[in-house]
């Protein structure tokens, strides 16, 4: 997998150029990473499963990891 990294102004509008960039042939996925916010997507997941364990919200849990799984790996 190749990955394309695109440098904005504060003006764009990211969701606009998301959805342009989807309609290409060949995109996959497209995720906005917001460099102004260095806190990762992974330590936020992991933040809120520390969170679920400690709560005993274990149904929550297992159904978020499910999400993840299935978003991730669509049926082709």
């Amino acid at each position: 997998m190749k990955y394309l990294k695109i440098n904005t102004e504060e003006t764009t509008d990211s969701e606009t150029l998301k959805n342009a960039i989807l309609q290409m042939k060949g995109v996959v996925s497209v995720e906005i990473i917001d460099d102004e916010n260095p806190e990762s997507e992974l330590k936020k997941a992991f933040a809120k499963t520390k969170e679920q364990l400690k709560k005993g919200d274990y149904e929550t849990l297992v159904n978020d990891i499910f999400d993840i799984l299935t978003k991730n790996n669509p049926k082709k």
